[in-house]
């Protein structure tokens, strides 16, 4: 049962083959096996890459058993179309679109078992990208909100810059004042005098100002503060917002460029297998002799060959003998008189219907 499915497998004419060897039957046997087990290898490497594109494990398996089926009947197809001719030579050219094609497959089957190989490596290969990633992110989002933010705390700057020398100029008038009433300077004279009195009241007046400047860029600097943490709050909401993006950063195309960074050589070992997998069919069916099978595929290959042939040229045949006879009996025809007269007489009436009909439609247009 085994035996016949695999035979099934390789595109065989299994009536044929149920008239060879044995050991015809198992060569091909093992080469349909070779199709099947291909197969089932491209089923399993699609469906690994589909899981990865839509993380759903039956929404990958459907499409992975699609996949697999196509690879199983592309296989099948260059297998069983390679027959063995009388040269080498001529066997090669009719086998290399084939071998093209089967490097195709070997490439599309291996790269999603590669992925799942080197499954590890390449988590850590994308890790180290989401970091970056993240890094570069966080910088782009702050040179959106960095400028407004170091403008508004330059604000904050000034108006606490303005406090502080309006205080400067208070104490200096306060000093003043005092030195005023000591004797120390000024008019030096001991005493709270007129002066020192128009000293007092100047001091007093710069301190109302200072209490009112405090007030003023209090609120100010309180508001512009609230402006400042909006705009901090919208950068932590913005780098939550896009983090997941970078999260989700590991895809089939990011998992194929982390594979390509690793080194070149289990990768390229893991395709030479899977090349020689796909290849195998054709290079055995190419390096093997002609055998049972393909003598007999010959036989009743030419067979219906010559019978298609043979029934083409007696419908030649039969076509230039009729047009002969028909060439023959009309031109015996066209020599009888009594045709050459009826002939004439319908004509005559044709063209007499002509002119009535041209007679009539010319007085309806008067």
């Amino acid at each position: 049962m085994i035996k016949k499915f695999f035979i099934l497998c390789s595109g065989s004419d299994t009536h044929i083959l149920d008239h060879c060897s044995i050991g015809e039957q198992n060569k091909y046997a093992g080469i349909g096996a070779t199709v099947f087990f291909t197969a089932v290898m491209a089923f399993i490497a699609a469906s690994y890459a589909l899981f990865t594109v839509f993380d759903n494990m039956f929404t990958a398996i459907a499409f992975g058993l699609v996949w697999g089926l196509l690879i199983f009947n592309l296989d099948r197809f260059i297998v069983s179309t390679i027959k063995k001719r009388k040269s080498f030579l001529d066997e090669l050219i009719q086998a290399s679109p084939r071998i093209v094609l089967a490097i195709i497959i070997a490439v599309v089957i291996s790269k999603p078992l590669e992925l799942k190989i080197f499954e590890k490596e390449i988590n850590q290969v994308l890790l180290e990208q989401k970091n970056d990633l993240t890094l570069a992110n966080q910088s782009q989002i702050a040179e959106l909100f960095t400028p407004k933010i170091d403008a508004l705390q330059n604000t904050i700057k000034t108006l606490q810059t303005d406090i502080t020398t309006k205080e400067t100029e208070v104490n200096a008038l306060y000093d003043t004042y005092i030195n005023e009433a000591e004797g120390t300077a000024g008019t030096k004279l001991l005493g709270k005098g007129p002066v020192y009195k128009e000293k007092r009241d100047k001091h007093d007046a710069a301190l109302a100002e200072l209490q009112q400047l405090k007030a003023d860029n209090t609120a100010k600097i309180t508001a512009i503060e609230a402006d400042i943490a909006t705009l901090e709050s919208a950068y932590e909401t913005q780098v939550k917002t896009t983090q997941p993006i970078i999260d989700g950063f590991d895809g089939l195309m990011a998992r194929v460029n982390a594979l390509n960074t690793l080194p070149w050589m289990p990768s390229f070992f893991i395709f030479l297998l899977f090349l020689a997998i796909e290849t195998s069919p054709i290079f055995a069916k190419l390096l093997s002799p002609k055998s049972e099978y393909d003598y007999k595929f010959e036989d009743a290959e030419t067979a219906i060959k010559t019978r298609v042939e043979q029934k083409v040229n007696e419908r030649n045949v039969l076509l230039k003998t009729d047009m002969s006879i028909n060439n023959k009996v009309y031109d015996d025809i066209a020599q009888e008189d009594e045709l050459y007269q009826y002939k004439r007489k319908k004509a005559r009436e044709l063209m007499q219907l002509q002119a009535d009909a041209f007679f009539r439609h010319q007085k309806n247009t008067l």
